[in-house]
């Protein structure tokens, strides 16, 4: 087990956004964190990074409190964010090298340009990639340190399609190899296509923690006869759960 969240709650003011749950990572997994926007998975994984303090319950990465020991865990923990600002006046190379400097035998930053086609943006400055370049790049910087756990929030948004089932198939490379994955992520495919086992989350809890297969068993129990079908995929069962937002209409429009 590589990190254990038990019981772990987070207030902001008067409002629960993860409200006493609980999960595992395990040793060469990939453990998917799907959930609608507030839902708090963002917030619990924040904890596992040691960005944010938990309001109750307890978080453990590789068996050390993230908050206290967040030096002695980055050495091992790549941390992939959905939002990140670079410096303006650096170029991809540079950030990679300076990146590199922060850990005793990083991974090879020029083999990982090469596996993620952006050799040919080395000299380019950062501020001047586009969103998936950028994207890209987040995910080199995440694999410098050679982690023993991964953690990539959104991993594939804003890339092609060739090149997001091509980091999939390297995802379970990444895996086989002996690095755990914990992922964030909206895409249902990309969930389908990679993930060991997934945490469902709605409203702060989580619902379901265990097997894809599993989650199919717990739907099948926990919805509406009428809203049941077994050949529902991941995403149309996901969707059976989620609250309907409001839709637009051409009405008044057109």
């Amino acid at each position: 087990m590589l990190a254990a969240v038990k019981e772990l709650t987070v207030r902001y003011g008067g409002n629960t956004a993860v409200d006493n749950v609980s999960f595992e990572v395990c040793e060469r997994e990939i453990l998917a964190v799907i959930g609608p926007n507030g839902s708090g998975k963002t917030s619990a994984v924040e904890c596992l990074e040691g960005l944010r303090k938990p309001s109750a319950g307890s978080v453990a990465v590789f068996g050390l409190d993230p908050l206290i020991y967040r030096k002695e865990i980055y050495k091992k923990l790549g941390v992939q964010l959905q939002d990140v600002s670079y410096p303006e006046k650096i170029k991809v190379e540079e950030m990679c090298a300076w990146f590199a400097s922060f850990y005793e035998t990083p991974a090879s930053y020029q083999k990982l340009l090469e596996q993620l086609d952006l050799a040919d943006k080395r000299k380019r400055y950062v501020s001047k990639l586009s969103g998936g370049e950028k994207q890209r790049l987040s995910i080199l910087l995440a694999l410098l340190p050679r982690p023993k756990l991964l953690i990539l929030d959104e991993l594939t948004t804003g890339l092609d399609p060739e090149v997001r089932r091509n980091l999939w198939e390297s995802l379970k490379d990444i895996r086989d190899a002996g690095t755990s994955v914990l992922l964030v992520s909206h895409y249902m495919d990309e969930v389908e296509a990679v993930a060991d086992r997934l945490i469902f989350m709605l409203r702060g809890k989580a619902l379901y923690t265990g097997t894809l297969g599993g989650f199919r068993e717990y739907a099948r129990g926990a919805l509406p006869p009428e809203r049941w079908n077994p050949g529902m995929s991941l995403e149309e069962l996901y969707l059976a759960f989620v609250p309907k937002k409001t839709r637009i209409t051409m009405e008044g429009i057109v």
